[in-house]
């Protein structure tokens, strides 16, 4: 995630996530994903920041071991680390929004990133 401090937007099928007291953002580059969270995610505030959290911290741990190992992993799904750190508390906007692009992507491309089943 890198620092910036303006409010969340969308352009085309690039979605911006910002958390605007804590200055953190997330792009996400993702043909079909913003239509996919209209007609799928779950309505704000269904599941709780702890659950949110939770489920991203597994699905970020994952995500960065498949970027180090492109010989192993589609080096064109997992281009970049995620740099999500566990200790910082990112708002329920950029948990909401990064959960529901692990959702998306391992429905999409029919990867695993967790033990436990996805939810939508």
């Amino acid at each position: 995630m890198t620092k910036k401090a303006d409010d969340s937007t969308k352009i085309s099928d690039t979605i911006r996530i910002v958390s605007d007291e804590l200055e953190h953002e997330i792009i996400i580059f993702e043909p079909g994903f913003s239509a996919w969270m209209v007609s799928f995610a779950r309505p704000r505030d269904y599941y709780s920041q702890q659950f949110l959290e939770a489920r991203n911290r597994v699905y970020v741990t994952e995500w960065n071991q498949r970027v180090l190992q492109p010989n192993r992993y589609n080096s064109m799904w997992y281009e970049q680390e995620i740099n999500y750190r566990p200790n910082v508390d990112y708002g329920y906007e950029v948990n909401y929004q990064l959960y529901y692009y692990f959702v998306y992507f391992q429905r999409t491309y029919n990867q695993q990133l967790a033990a436990f089943p996805v939810r939508i």
